[in-house]
């Protein structure tokens, strides 16, 4: 065989294990994925045992890595769940939704380590303020950490170049809108 027979599967194979974020971000399913979140939450509030973080830990772990990639929940947002619907779409930049997922992380994986430490006290607070936060992204868009981000931005802890389009969302929007009328 040669080797081109050989590159090419690995070719899909890259594609898959690369990491990566989507950048712009679909607020449908951004707000979705926050949903799931506080379901997530929300059981573990009533039952109270550890097993039930390590779902919402992985989810919010993989989707920091590789987007909705890797995580269930992203990927039944995203492939099932929001192409569904009827509504317009808006895209927002990436990065800090990124971010927002990167806190939800610490949260979760904080109250996974909390109630295996025998904190259960510690845990309870932790996801319940990822339940809140989780709960205004879903309801009203309010990404709290999305927020936490651009003022981060604004204070130079993170570089401007990490999110160009966060300091011109009107361009990339149009330019994301051109690229679509083109599909």
């Amino acid at each position: 065989m040669s080797a081109r027979s050989w590159s090419t599967p690995l070719r899909h194979v890259r594609t898959l294990v690369r990491p990566g974020f989507p950048n712009p971000v679909n607020e449908s399913s951004a707000r979705l994925v926050a949903a799931g979140a506080v379901l997530q939450s929300i059981v573990y509030l009533v039952v109270r045992q550890w097993w039930v973080l390590v779902p919402l830990a992985f989810g919010f772990a993989a989707r920091v890595i590789a987007g909705p990639r890797f995580s269930p929940l992203g990927r039944l947002v995203t492939e099932v769940i929001t192409p569904r619907l009827r509504v317009d779409h808006r895209f927002v930049p990436g990065p800090p939704k990124r971010f927002a997922q990167g806190v939800g992380l610490v949260f979760s994986a904080g109250a996974l380590a909390a109630h295996l430490a025998g904190a259960p006290h510690v845990a309870i607070v932790l996801i319940a303020g990822l339940t809140v936060a989780a709960s205004l992204e879903a309801l009203f868009a309010l990404c709290l950490g999305c927020i936490a981000f651009r003022r981060l931005m604004a204070w130079g802890v993170i570089p401007a170049d990490v999110c160009e389009s966060c300091n011109d969302v009107r361009a990339h929007l149009a330019a994301r809108s051109r690229e679509l009328s083109q599909v």
